[in-house]
């Protein structure tokens, strides 16, 4: 049986409670530990119930040499993702000042071995759209034993499907987060009456993940029974990085939370509602080749050697060989030399 209701700390997240609010700091810190505290500070002065960072080692995130999403400027996304990692102790110290600050601390793992870190400073695990399709990681997560949000943007029915029973095999309570993974989301493409679908279709509650521009496509959200809105946000929109331009400032984020919580009636335009039909858009397809990901070679392969589990790992970007079929591959020679932080694919393999 699907549970309805989730209990983190004195808060209630489900159907006929408060919408949870996340302020998703993400990587808006730049890599600095003084802007995440600010960043802390003011998702705590909006009203947020939690401010959410994002975990990872570069290293066994993204290959050298994958490239950045169009949004994201020239260069490799790996340079840019070193520049915004924060170290081990840097998360110990946002956890203590986010209790200080009476806010609730979260952070997504990008990475496994984030997972066991992170374990003991987070409540509940959120797993990132680029990870949906990656069932390791998010069984990894199920098996901690604690509650999951799990973003659904650029997914099919049937990967949501997958990812689900992973879920439920571990009997954890989770709440899927409708999302359209575009930054910015037109408000075209916001699509909110998948809300009701996918709360129909796995029987559980359902939140939203938004990143359209401004506050209305979120507030609408919570008023279709959104039970949790994440939204990035920012302290200033002109700084350096990936997500600052498409994202709130913190003014702005204080409007959304008073929106929310007025539970004001809102109009709702048709075109934002959409077709309720859940299936990824043309730039999703795009954008799916660099956040989502592949099997990727741990290690380097000589030619006629047999491909153990330990030769490999899962990483972006996504074009190769998704990592359900990691099983597939292992057991398997290798028909020529491939080097180590490759792509690996079928026709290396016999």
């Amino acid at each position: 049986m699907v549970v309805k209701t989730i209990r983190i700390g004195n808060k209630k997240i489900g159907e006929g409670e408060p919408c949870f609010i996340i302020a998703e700091a993400g990587v808006n810190h730049n890599g600095s530990v003084e802007i995440a505290k600010k960043l802390v500070n003011a998702a705590k002065a909006a009203g947020a119930d939690a401010v959410k960072f994002q975990t990872f080692t570069t290293e066994n995130l993204v290959t050298k040499d994958t490239k950045k999403a169009e949004y994201q400027g020239k260069g490799s996304q790996f340079d840019m993702l070193k520049k915004l990692e924060l170290k081990k102790e840097d998360f110990v110290g946002l956890r203590r000042y986010c209790d200080e600050k009476e806010i609730l601390f979260l952070s997504t793992p990008h990475t496994e071995d984030a997972i066991d870190f992170i374990d003991a400073l987070v409540p509940l695990f959120k797993i990132g759209s680029g990870d949906l399709t990656n069932l390791q990681l998010i069984e990894k997560v199920a098996k901690k034993g604690k509650p999951v949000f799990i973003s659904v943007g650029m997914a099919t029915m049937d990967e949501i499907r997958e990812a689900v029973e992973v879920i439920k095999k571990y009997k954890v309570p989770f709440i899927i987060l409708h999302c359209t993974t575009n930054y910015p989301c037109p408000k075209k493409d916001a699509n909110l009456n998948v809300i009701g679908v996918l709360r129909k279709e796995f029987d559980c509650p359902v939140g939203y993940s938004d990143h359209t521009e401004g506050i209305d496509i979120p507030t609408m959200a919570a008023s279709l029974g959104a039970v949790v809105v994440e939204k990035h946000f920012t302290l200033d929109k002109n700084m350096e990085g990936p997500d600052h331009k498409a994202s709130l400032n913190p003014l702005e984020l204080r409007e959304m939370v008073d929106a929310i919580r007025s539970k004001k009636k809102i109009d709702i335009p048709r075109e934002v509602l959409g077709n309720g039909l859940k299936k990824p858009t043309k730039e999703e397809l795009e954008f799916a080749k660099f956040v989502r990901k592949s099997v990727v070679t741990k290690k380097d392969v000589p030619t006629g050697v047999k491909i153990t589990k330990e030769m490999l790992i899962i990483k972006r970007p996504g074009t190769g060989i998704p990592p359900k079929d990691i099983e597939k591959i292992i057991g398997k020679t290798a028909k020529h030399a491939i080097k180590k932080d490759a792509l690996i694919s079928w026709e290396d393999v016999e």
